[in-house]
Parts: structure tokens; C-alpha cells; sequence
């Protein structure tokens, strides 16, 4: 795992840990909530990889933030695939590169339909 993919699970277990703390509950009770054992509760707010998606999404769900897990993969924030797509169209200007005039010739040469018609 990347050292920077293992250093921000640890700030996620760290800002679960807080959330909790500031609702006052325990450890017991919160992992009573989730559905999980402390010890478990304790690898998720310590950052561990290991602990399942489906604990950390229950989680989100008892801080009422669970609406926010599909935003993680949200397609409108995928900047990678967005940039491909850019440099795709890109290529494909370059590749086949029609001017302004000859754009206008093609409109001016295209049939019309006759006005009134009707």
C-alpha cells in the first residue's frame, strides 16, 4: 500500500475516533452501534487496511454521513478519466482539423427546406 493511502486511512480512523468522542460514547457503545467488536472499532479508528468497507460504511451510517460514500468514486470528481478524455478529443481535433471556412462552405452548400412550406 502506498505510504500516503496508509497515512490518510490513519486520519480517517482519527477524525471516526473524534466523532465519536465528541458524542460522548464509548468504544463498547459505539461498537455495539456499528455491529463490530471493540477491537475491531479500535483498528478502524487507528487506520487499519484490513478492517471491512462494509464497517467503516456502517460507521459513516451511525455519524449520518453515509450519504456520502458513492461521492468518493463520483465520476464528475474522477480527474484522471476526465484529463483522458480531454487529451482524446484533443487528438481527434489535431488528427482531422477542419477550419472555420470550411465549415461555413459546408453549412452555405447543404440543402435548404423551403420557408412557408406548410
Amino acid at each position: 500500500m502506498p505510504p500516503v493511502v496508509a497515512a490518510l486511512l490513519r486520519e480517517l480512523g482519527s477524525n471516526l475516533a473524534l466523532a465519536r468522542k465528541r458524542r460522548k460514547e464509548s468504544l463498547s457503545t459505539w461498537a455495539g452501534r456499528i455491529g463490530v467488536s471493540e477491537p475491531t472499532l479500535a483498528r478502524l479508528e487507528a487506520g487499519d487496511p484490513g478492517v471491512a468497507i462494509s464497517t467503516l460504511a456502517t460507521a459513516l451510517w451511525v455519524m449520518g454521513r453515509a450519504q456520502t460514500l458513492p461521492e468518493l468514486a463520483a465520476p464528475q470528481l474522477d480527474l484522471g478519466a476526465l484529463e483522458s478524455e480531454l487529451r482524446v478529443a484533443r487528438q481527434r481535433s489535431v488528427r482531422s482539423p477542419v477550419s472555420l471556412d470550411q465549415r461555413l462552405r459546408a453549412s452555405k452548400a447543404a440543402p435548404r427546406e423551403p420557408s412557408g412550406a406548410g
